[in-house]
Formats: structure tokens, sequence, C-alpha cells
């Protein structure tokens, strides 16, 4: 190891830590009195209550941590959007959890809580896995009602997912452990089955407050809403448990009674580690977004091994094409090139630049990897396609165009790591989050944006001068600087890997020792899902 590594490890290891530090207060929710406040009912916490139903010495994944960080400073705030998402193991089934936080804002739904939602179950539909909702929510959260209400992707799309679900064959389960009030309350009834607490869980489309307004009836809200009520008289709830922890344990009966589904069928033999540590990739990755780096070198950090077979190695150097194992599961690894490469014509090419002849190599491996039936990997680093009229006569928007055609017609799975860069159509042709990967994470230095900060700052501060020239106003040395400092600054927190991840652009920030493990329990589920469609390119044939 040299010293340029030790000074990568450090800087890089440095922002995980960073990040980390805002996930330990983000896992707070809404803070330590309020979920002391929880306890002090006789209730679980939202990750108590995961913790206690998930299998023990079982891998898992958080979808949605960063979810609505620093987005609602007004409203006091929103911490993993008020709902804990987990993908882990009940009973030994893989499954998604949801939980709802009523230590933030007593679990009410913000606009983000309703995308993380159905994030979770678009999770569950895609890959055929059961979902468990572990509800605890006031409801909509009432001053920001229009943004959650009405559209096609806010609360009703729930309920919609929850019939869609059913019909598919998709198992639900929901415990009500507290609140469940109004639109919420038909989520754990049209579950497949649905228990509810005694004496904290309740039901109804209105509490007694409301009652009384809109008919003048005085009732309380237990012998409106609560257990004994839908466990004995209205029918609503399957099972009446005694306290958190009894709901969770019948969850996991129900779970060891599930039989086995057909499954996809993809090829996995037994696991083994890399050969090279995945904690090399500390001092592997520039700690520039601008430096240089052999992608190689990564790979060999994340698969079996540290073995892959590469496809067309001296042809469109800069997008590695290989197939290799990770955790014992074959997959079809698509990944930028960030170090200067020469082409077969002896000229030299940027790295994690897409050209005409690396988006025909990607074009092609996809369609393989289809035909085989081989989950794809994409390792994203990109800046972008190659412009100039060079690229625009050599047909850069048809190759382009073709590898976009690849990316959203394939039908085996599609993951997506951005390792460092993720810019422009690049984010596109690479399976950003609108080509529907089956999960999506950034590693803590990743960039996402239409293009550079630096030279987005210097498109946007000339457009700003122009427009005060326009209006008369001196431009001098020091105003140039003052609105290109504005600019950047505004502009480069835009593209850090926190605000995507608070925007659900990606599922997760995560550390890329756990790389590996979002790869292989993102196939494992989605090897519960069978390929039902052939692979069509579309009208632009590869």
């Amino acid at each position: 190891m040299d010293l340029e590594f030790n000074k990568r490890e450090d800087e890089n290891k440095r922002r995980w830590s960073d990040i980390n530090s805002v996930l330990h207060k983000i896992y707070k929710g809404g803070g330590e009195s309020r979920l002391q406040k929880q306890r002090d009912e006789g209730k679980l916490t939202a990750r108590e209550r995961i913790e206690f139903l998930l299998d023990k010495n079982r891998d898992s994944i958080e979808i949605g941590a960063f979810a609505g960080y620093e987005m609602y400073e007004n409203e006091g705030g929103c911490p993993s959007g008020g709902v804990v998402v987990v993908m882990g193991y009940v009973s030994g089934q893989l499954c998604i959890v949801v939980a709802n936080d009523a230590s933030v804002k007593a679990g009410a739904w913000f606009p983000i809580t309703g995308k993380k939602n159905l994030r979770a179950q678009e999770i569950a539909m895609e890959n055929h896995i059961p979902i468990i909702y572990l509800v605890d929510s006031a409801g909509v959260y009432l001053p920001m009602q229009d943004e959650i209400f009405p559209d096609k992707e806010n609360f009703g799309r729930i309920f919609r997912n929850n019939a869609k679900m059913s019909s598919m064959g998709i198992i639900q389960i929901a415990a009500v452990m507290g609140s469940c009030v109004a639109g919420g309350a038909y989520l754990p009834i049209m579950s497949d089955e649905a228990m509810i607490v005694d004496k904290t869980g309740s039901i109804f489309l209105a509490g007694s407050y409301l009652v009384k307004a809109a008919i003048g009836e005085s009732i309380d809200n237990e012998t409106l809403g609560g257990a004994t009520t839908h466990s004995e008289i209205s029918g609503v709830t399957d099972y009446k448990a005694k306290d958190d922890q009894d709901a969770l344990t019948r969850i996991k009966n129900i779970m060891k009674s599930i039989g086995e589904n057909p499954k996809a069928g993809f090829s996995r033999i037994d696991p083994a580690p890399p050969a090279r540590s995945p904690e090399d990739i500390f001092g592997l990755m520039p700690s520039e977004r601008s430096g240089q780096y052999d992608t190689r070198d990564i790979i060999k950090c994340l698969v079996d091994h540290s073995e892959f077979e590469e496809y067309k190695a001296d042809y469109g150097k800069t997008i590695i094409c290989a197939t290799a194992r990770v955790d014992g599961w074959s997959v079809g690894i698509v990944a930028n090139q960030r170090t200067l490469v020469k082409n077969g014509k002896g000229e030299m090419q940027f790295g994690g630049v897409i050209y005409s002849d690396s988006a025909d190599k990607a074009t092609r491996f996809i369609a393989n990897c289809n035909q085989r039936k081989i989950p794809l990997l994409f390792l994203q680093d990109v800046t972008g396609f190659m412009v100039g009229s060079k690229s625009e006569h050599g047909g850069i928007i048809k190759d382009g165009a073709k590898m976009v055609n690849a990316v959203s017609n394939s039908v085996v799975p599609k993951f997506t790591i951005i390792t460092g860069n993720s810019y422009g159509a690049g984010n596109y042709a690479m399976c950003g989050k609108a080509y529907d990967p089956r999960l999506i994470v950034a590693w803590p230095w990743a960039d996402l944006a239409v293009m550079g900060g630096a030279q987005a700052a210097k498109v946007l501060s000339q457009i700003q001068e122009s427009t005060l020239k326009k209006q008369g106003k001196e431009i001098t040395d020091e105003t140039r600087k003052e609105i290109q400092d504005e600019i950047s600054a505004r502009y480069v927190k835009q593209t850090e890997a926190t605000y995507a991840a608070a925007r659900l652009w990606t599922d997760a920030i995560i550390s890329p020792v756990d790389t590996r493990k979002w790869i292989s329990m993102g196939i494992e589920a989605s090897n519960h899902a069978p390929i039902t469609e052939r692979y069509n390119p579309g009208l632009i044939q590869v």
C-alpha cells in the first residue's frame, strides 16, 4: 500500500463516519423522550418491533433510512420519513417489514412517508415476497394534506397496491399496534390477516371527537374501535393480542406456515469471499470525484474469489462488462471505467465517459445476460456520454439510445451501485432509479446531478451575469466570484448522496463493505419472482 492509498482511505472512511453519525441520529426517530413515552405506555418502538420480529443472526437491510432528511425543517423534521422499512427474514421467510414510527409526529404521513411506503410495496410486488405492516399512525399530516392525499403516487395508491398484491398472491399481514385512523384503516383490513393489540391498538374511520362533531354521538375511542370491538363485535380483525410481543410472535407463527412458491431459477453455487478485501475500496476510490482509478480493482473487492470473466476486454474500454459471482450468485457486471484508456484506433478516451463503442458493447452484453438469465449489476461512476462533433458524427445518440433501450427492456433483475459520479444521461444508461433497478444504493461520496458542480456553476453564473448586465448592473470580478460561490454551494448541496437518499432517488447510502450483502439479498428476493417476459430490445435493434 502506498501513501496515496492511505490518504484516500482516511478521507473516504471519514466520509462514511459522517454518514454513520447522521444515521444514528435518524435512528432516534422523534427523540429519546418520545421513544421512552411509547415504552411507558407498554409499547415497543418501531425499531424494537422490527428487531423482535426478525430472525436473529440473519442479514437484513434497511430501505430509505435517509428519507425526509433535512426536507421538513419548518415542520420539525421527519426522520426516516416517519416509517421504518426493512428487508429481512421472519421465520426463515425473506420479506419486507413496514413499521410506522409513532415517535415522529404520532406516525403521521408526510409526502415522503407515502413515497416510502409505496417503495416498500413496489419491492414486495416486483419480487413476490411477503410484506408485513406494523401500524401505529395518526394518519395524514393535515398541514400538508394537499401533497399526500389526491395524486396517483399519493396515499390512496397504498390501498390500490393492497388489492393488486392480493390478486397476485403476495402475502400481506398487518398488526395494529397503535392508532389506525381514517383512510389508513383500510390498509390492515385489505391485508390477508390482521390483528390488533389490546388497549393500545385502535381502528376507526373517525375518532370520538370527530364522531361527536359529525353526528352528535358521545363515545370513547376504545368502545368505538378498540381491540375488543373489532375482535368480538365488528369482526374487522382476525386476532386480538395482549401486547406487542404477543402480536409479533403470532406473525412469526403465521410466517412459519407459508408454503414454497415457484422460483426464477437464477444460478447460485457455494459462496466464497473475495480474495481482495472489500475494505480496500476505501483506499482505492479517489477522494476527489474527478480522480482516476482502475474499476477492475473495485470489482475484485466485490466478487467471489476476486475472479471475473471480462467480455470484449479490448473494445469499448470506458465500460467494463464481465460475468462473476457475488455470494455465490451469478451476475453480469456493467461498470464505468475511470482511467484514461486508448481505443482500438490508439486514441485516448476519458474515464467515466460513455463512447459509442462502449455503449455498443454494453448493449450486446445486456442482451447476452437476458438470454442466459443472469441478473445485472451496474456500477455507476459516469459523467455522461461523449460530446463534440466527432462523437455526434459517429452516431453517439444512436448508440446511446440502443443502450438505454437495452436497459429499459431488460427482463432480468437489475441492481445499481452508485460508486462515484452519476451525471446526466449516463445515470439513465447505467440504470438509474427511473429504469427500475430492484435496489439502488450509493456509496458515501456519490454525486447525482445533471452535470458536475463546477460545470453547472459556470453555466448558471453566466446566465445570471447576463441577466444582471441586461438590467444595467456592472459585473466586477468580486461580484462574479460571489455569484459563482453562491451558486456552486447551492448546487453542490443538491448533488450530495444525502440529498438523493432523502428523496428516495436511492434506497440507501451504504458502506462499500456492505455492497455484497445488498446484492445477494436483492438477488435472493428477485429469485422469488419467475421471469414471464421475453427480452425484446424494441425498435432500435441491438
